[in-house]
């Protein structure tokens, strides 16, 4: 009965995977309403100062900020890749990291260099495999991320498109859409260039007190941090509802695989007994 031993050591080898994977599952489920909730609480800011930076790029201010300028021509671009810092959350980096290699590839074959500043432990891993102009790192970023931890990465690309080294500035990461629904998207951060709305078709004139400069400046500042703390915040919220999921399917495939394991062994042990009594009866007969 070898064969039965074994199969009934795998049994319990999986009972004891699928503890751990529900226990997961329920932790990832509890962190999931935490970070739900400090996304929603983070959005209508974000929101509100991505509608004034839209209607300032739309008007004719006094000051026009450096990160407010088109450059005539673009040949090195920067990222910010915004990653998680573990993994067991499905295909969540992997998809980030596909739909940013493709972006780049397609920058790279109309002859634009590149340049990386990454967020968090997977895109370091990743990059520092396969390659690539990293420029800034930020690592272990964890479940409650600050902005002061986040600062320093985020000035070294914005120093280089200031100091002329990168033409524009994108921002990648994953958006939340719901439980079951998470995507990675792209979007520029520098030059400032909003998303079309209606609301920005006609141009706004405006009064600065104390001066445009000091204003605009300080807004823009605001704008580029508060526009990379809700997309960390955001991927934050998509990582712990991946690994959710991908718990809960590696629960039910546990289920499913000691349901087949336990019908091997039924069918093993039957047949073993099956055999001993055909050598009884066997045995008798020879008698």
């Amino acid at each position: 009965m070898a064969v039965g031993k074994e199969i009934k050591n795998k049994i319990e080898s999986v009972e004891s995977t699928q503890k751990i994977t529900s226990a997961m599952q329920m932790v990832a489920t509890s962190r999931m309403r935490r970070t739900q909730d400090r996304m929603r609480h983070g959005r209508p800011y974000a929101e509100k100062i991505r509608q004034v930076i839209g209607h300032l790029a739309n008007a004719n201010p006094e000051y026009r900020h450096t990160y407010m300028q088109e450059r005539e021509s673009v040949t090195r671009i920067g990222y910010l890749v915004v990653s998680t810092d573990r993994g067991l959350c499905g295909g969540l980096n992997v998809n980030l990291f596909r739909t940013l290699l493709k972006d780049i590839g397609e920058w790279h074959a109309k002859g634009v260099e590149s340049e990386l500043g990454l967020i968090g432990n997977k895109a370091i891993s990743f990059f520092r495999s396969i390659g690539g102009n990293v420029r800034a790192t930020v690592s272990d970023v964890g479940e409650q991320p600050a902005l002061a931890d986040l600062i320093g990465g985020i000035k070294v690309m914005l120093d280089a498109f200031t100091d002329g080294e990168i033409d524009r500035l994108y921002i990648i990461s994953n958006d939340f859409v719901n439980t079951m629904t998470q995507k990675p998207v792209i979007r520029q951060l520098l030059p400032l260039n909003p998303e079309q709305n209606d609301d920005y078709g006609h141009r706004w004139d405006y009064i600065y007190e104390p001066d445009a400069q000091q204003l605009i400046e300080g807004l823009v500042t605001r704008f580029i941090e508060s526009q990379v703390y809700q997309a960390v915040i955001e991927n934050t919220a998509c990582e712990q509802a991946a690994k959710m999921i991908a718990m809960k399917n590696a629960t039910e495939n546990a289920e499913k695989l000691i349901e087949e394991l336990s019908l091997i062994y039924n069918n093993a042990r039957q047949a073993a007994i099956t055999q001993e009594i055909s050598e009884i009866v066997g045995g008798a007969a020879a008698v």
